[in-house]
C-alpha cells in the first residue's frame, strides 16, 4: 500500500469511529455522551487508529472497542472491526462485551458499599457459626483455616489457597450451580496457607463475595450492582452474560476462539460477581470515573473509603481490593477468558480507560499486556494530552 493509499485508509477508518463529545460530569443522568471536537486533530487519530491497527492484525483480533475520559469528559471512543465475521456485523461502540475479570473491581465497589452503610466489616468473617454465610455451605466442620477466613482475605485474594491455577473451581463441572459448587469446593479442597499470609489470585474468592453479598442484602448479586452501583454510575445496560451462543445478549459480540479454546462451553453466568458481566467501553468508564476520588465527576464511595479500597495489601504491593494498583497512582484491572480480553484503567492523571476484544490469543499474557500498551500508546498520539 502507498503512503497515501494507506493516509486514505486511516482517515477513512479515524473518519468512521464514533468520536463525539460531550461532558461525563453529569454521568449520573445516563445520557449520551458526546466530544469535544477540538480535543483530536486528524493526524492524531489517524496515528491512534495505526496503533489499534497493528494490535488487531498481531493478535488476530476480530473486533476492539475502546473508550478514553479526561477529566470528567469522554475524549474518545473507537469501534473497530467486526462484531461478527460470519455475518460481516461490523462493531459499533454500543456492542456489548463479556469483560471477564474487569468484573471484580465492580464487585469490590459494591461490597465496599455495605461496609461503608455499617453492614459489613472487612474484618467480618465468612464461614463458620460467627460467619456471615455462617454453615449454609458444606458440611461443618470445615478444613483447617476455613473459619479464619475475613471480606478483606477475599477482596485482596490472601485466602489462602483456591486460587486460578489448574484446579481453579471456577472452571470445574459445569453442571453445578454456585451454592454446589462452593459447597463441593469447601468440602473437597483443602487451604494452603494460613489467611492472610500469602497472595494467590482466586475468582473462587469472588464468587464467595457475590454471595456475601446476597445474604446481607436479601437481593441477588446482579440486583444490588445494578442499583447501588451501576445505576448511580449512569449506566443501564450491563447485565450478567449467558453461557452459550443461544443465550447471547442482544447487541452482544460473537466470541472467537483461537488455539481450540471454545468461548461457549464454560458456564459464565456463575462467574457472575468474579468474571460475569456484559458490558460497552462506555460503561466500564462511567463506572471507573464514579469511583476515581477525583471531584470532576460525584463519586459513589467517599474518599476514605476509595483510600482504603486502593491501598495495596500487605502480601502484594502490586494488589489492594479489587484493583491492581502501583505506585505511580494509577488502578486498574485486566480481564481473560476463552473469546474474550479486556481492560479498564484509572490514572493518576486523570483518565479513565476501558478496551475490550472479542477474543484471546495464546499466551494470553501476551495480548493481555498488549492491550494495556495499546491505549497507552493511542493516548501519547495526542500531544496536548501529555502522557
Amino acid at each position: 500500500m502507498t503512503f497515501m493509499a494507506r493516509r486514505t485508509a486511516l482517515k477513512h477508518i479515524a473518519g468512521g469511529l464514533a468520536v463525539t463529545a460531550s461532558s461525563f460530569a453529569c454521568s449520573r443522568t445516563g445520557a449520551s455522551p458526546s466530544l469535544r471536537e477540538d480535543e483530536i486533530t486528524l493526524d492524531e487519530r489517524e496515528a491512534m487508529a495505526a496503533v489499534a491497527g497493528t494490535f488487531m492484525a498481531t493478535f488476530d483480533v476480530p473486533g476492539l472497542s475502546i473508550a478514553i475520559a479526561r477529566h470528567g469528559h469522554l475524549v474518545y471512543q473507537e469501534a473497530l472491526g467486526m462484531a461478527n465475521r460470519e455475518s460481516g456485523e461490523k462493531l459499533s461502540t454500543s456492542h456489548l462485551f463479556r469483560i471477564a475479570s474487569v468484573t471484580k473491581p465492580l464487585t469490590s465497589v459494591a461490597i465496599f458499599t455495605l461496609i461503608q452503610q455499617g453492614k459489613l466489616r472487612r474484618e467480618g468473617k465468612v464461614f463458620g457459626a460467627n460467619g456471615i454465610l455462617g454453615n449454609k455451605y458444606g458440611t461443618p466442620p470445615y478444613k483447617v483455616f476455613v473459619e479464619d477466613i475475613t471480606i478483606d482475605h477475599l477482596l485482596t485474594h490472601t485466602c489462602g489457597g483456591w486460587d486460578n491455577g489448574q484446579g481453579d473451581p471456577m472452571f470445574m463441572d459445569p453442571t453445578l450451580d454456585q451454592g454446589r459448587l462452593i459447597s463441593w469446593t469447601l468440602d473437597n479442597r483443602s487451604l494452603d496457607n494460613f489467611p492472610g499470609k500469602h497472595w494467590a489470585y482466586s475468582n473462587f474468592g469472588y464468587c464467595v463475595l457475590g454471595r456475601v453479598i446476597e445474604a446481607v442484602t436479601q437481593q441477588t448479586y446482579q440486583q444490588y450492582v445494578q442499583n447501588s452501583v451501576l445505576t448511580p454510575s449512569g449506566i443501564a445496560d450491563m447485565r450478567i452474560a449467558g453461557n452459550t451462543l443461544e443465550q447471547r445478549a442482544p447487541n452482544e459480540v460473537i466470541y472467537y476462539g483461537q488455539n481450540g479454546e471454545n468461548p461457549y462451553n464454560m458456564n459464565v453466568q456463575r462467574m457472575d460477581s468474579h468474571g460475569g458481566w456484559l458490558a460497552t467501553p462506555v460503561d466500564l468508564v462511567r463506572f471507573a470515573m464514579h469511583v476515581d476520588g477525583f471531584t470532576t465527576t460525584p463519586n459513589i464511595l467517599t474518599r476514605d473509603t476509595i483510600d482504603t479500597m486502593t491501598t495495596p495489601c500487605d502480601a502484594n504491593a502490586n494488589y489492594a481490593r479489587g484493583w491492581n494498583v502501583n505506585r505511580l497512582g494509577n488502578w486498574w484491572h485486566t480481564g481473560s477468558l476463552p473469546g474474550t480480553t479486556t481492560i479498564m484503567v484509572r490514572t493518576s492523571s486523570g483518565f479513565c480507560w476501558a478496551a475490550l476484544t472479542n477474543t484471546r490469543s495464546q499466551p494470553s499474557n501476551a495480548i493481555n499486556l498488549a492491550l494495556d500498551n495499546l491505549v497507552w500508546d493511542m493516548a501519547r498520539k495526542v500531544r496536548h494530552w501529555g502522557i
